[in-house]
């Protein structure tokens, strides 16, 4: 049986699905725009800066003759595949439109809002778009290191209740359950029992950006259900993406949706507020650049390596939270335990169970790698090669059987009416499998239909 993978959208791919009107709303923030162009290709981005300070249409012939050439012995279909990219991507997401020039040649223009508030976000001027307001001392600052291990805490409870849905109802808002259900993280085993799914043992073992970026895609899905406008919610977390780490921002003149988007991303850990009379509150770095590609080194260094690997599979883990614990007991088999020490080894067991639940062997090595204790990272790889290799050809064995649905046919008393049905299926290309001593066969479920009907035909004769 196979298992659904997760996939998450990036950027670009979330802001497609969107449709015209709201990318045009969208734009109207600075923040939003950059946020972006930041994330376009280096040719779109190109293009987007010879055309922003261009007033009227420009041909196509001349966008086309800004893409550089290749080099000598280059291959010209990989540029002219660059620039379909590079075209398709800003048209999809409604940056530039074709019209037709004055002399009726083909042409793209800018979108007027995009180029606007983009001149802005580069060149400066209009309104302030970034968080600001004057705030006056805070008298309980809060430190880096201190919202590092807030942030840390908080998505901990989050994956915790992904572990144990059972134990962790208290530990987490109703905000979060109802997203992780939306997920389909979770799942209602009954009506007061959630358990794990198979998505949800994928997402355990994302690296945390990956999980953050996918968990915000699923929130958004249930901005408009909660009374939200995610438009609003869109653009106020493009400006927590430009914002500094450690540094407070004042609530001043957010509305109540605004102000209720704040709570739920308190209660995920994105922000720390202390109370909300307090009139200000601090990003932490789960939602800095979280828009950006820059993203995966902003979070990783939130990841404190604990593991350290040995070639005959043994995993040691120094000072383990309980989360760690239940990861680990995922994909390996627990031996002992101290107060500040777990040993647990990879077999094939433990990774064919991992393999069950929807778990690649990539995010398996992935995790051990992205946990690794700093002495395992003076090694390359990181990760011992034996090991690597052996969690991935276990994987492989899995692969080696092809499962197909189908529909067995026995117990057939004359041997040649088990040969007639035999040839009639293997005639129409729907014969599974045969075996003429114990006078079985199996053909394909599509195929099924037609062999029923001509076993019944040759009954009647």
């Amino acid at each position: 049986m196979t298992t659904k993978q997760l996939t998450c959208k990036n950027l670009q791919e979330y802001l497609k699905t969107l449709n015209r009107n709201t990318l045009e709303r969208l734009f109207n923030s600075p923040a939003a725009c950059l946020a972006v162009f930041r994330e376009l290709p280096a040719l779109s981005q190109h293009f987007v800066n010879r055309m922003l300070f261009v007033g009227p249409a420009v041909s196509q012939v001349l966008v086309a003759s800004w893409i550089p050439s290749p080099e000598p012995g280059g291959n010209n279909k990989s540029v002219a595949e660059l620039h379909k990219v590079a075209s398709q991507v800003l048209t999809e997401m409604h940056i530039w439109k074709e019209v037709t020039d004055r002399r009726g040649n083909p042409a793209y223009i800018l979108n007027a809002t995009f180029a606007e508030k983009l001149k802005i976000a580069l060149m400066g001027g209009g309104k302030p778009w970034c968080m600001s307001g004057q705030l006056s001392e805070d008298p309980h600052p809060r430190s880096p290191a201190y919202l590092d291990q807030y942030a840390s805490e908080r998505w901990e409870s989050v994956l915790q209740f992904l572990v144990q849905p059972q134990d962790g109802h208290k530990a987490i808002s109703n905000d979060a359950i109802r997203t992780l259900l939306h997920a389909k993280l979770v799942e209602h085993e009954t009506a007061h029992r959630m358990q794990i799914t198979s998505t949800g043992f994928q997402f355990l073992l994302l690296d945390r950006s990956s999980q953050v970026w996918y968990f915000i895609l699923k929130y958004l899905e249930t901005v408009s259900e909660r009374g939200l406008s995610l438009v609003s919610c869109l653009q106020f977390l493009f400006k927590l993406s430009f914002a500094t780490h450690g540094k407070d921002y004042s609530m001043e003149g957010m509305d109540e949706e605004l102000q209720t988007f704040l709570q739920h991303l308190r209660e995920f850990g994105f922000v720390f507020l202390r109370k909300r009379s307090s009139g200000r509150f601090y990003p932490t770095r789960l939602v800095l650049n979280i828009t950006s590609g820059e993203k995966k080194s902003q979070l990783m260094e939130v990841v404190s390596g604990n593991l350290v690997l040995e070639t005959n599979f043994r995993i040691y883990a120094y000072n383990p939270s309980q989360l760690q614990v239940a990861l680990l007991a995922i994909f390996s088999d627990i031996e002992c335990r101290f107060p500040n020490l777990l040993v647990s080894t990879i077999s094939r067991q433990s990774v064919r169970k991992a393999l069950l639940k929807g778990i690649v062997a990539e995010q398996i090595i992935n995790y051990l790698r992205m946990h690794a204790h700093k002495q395992m990272r003076k090694f390359n790889p990181v990760v011992p090669k034996t090991l690597a290799d052996q969690i991935q050809l276990w994987e492989l064995e899995r692969e080696r059987l092809e499962y197909t649905e189908g529909v067995l046919y026995k117990d057939f008393i004359l041997q040649q009416d088990y040969a007639l049905l035999a040839n009639f299926a293997k005639s129409r290309g729907v014969l599974v499998y045969a075996d003429s001593k114990s006078r079985t066969l199996v053909v394909s479920k599509k195929g099924h239909t037609a062999v029923k009907n001509f076993w019944k035909e040759a009954q009647t004769k």
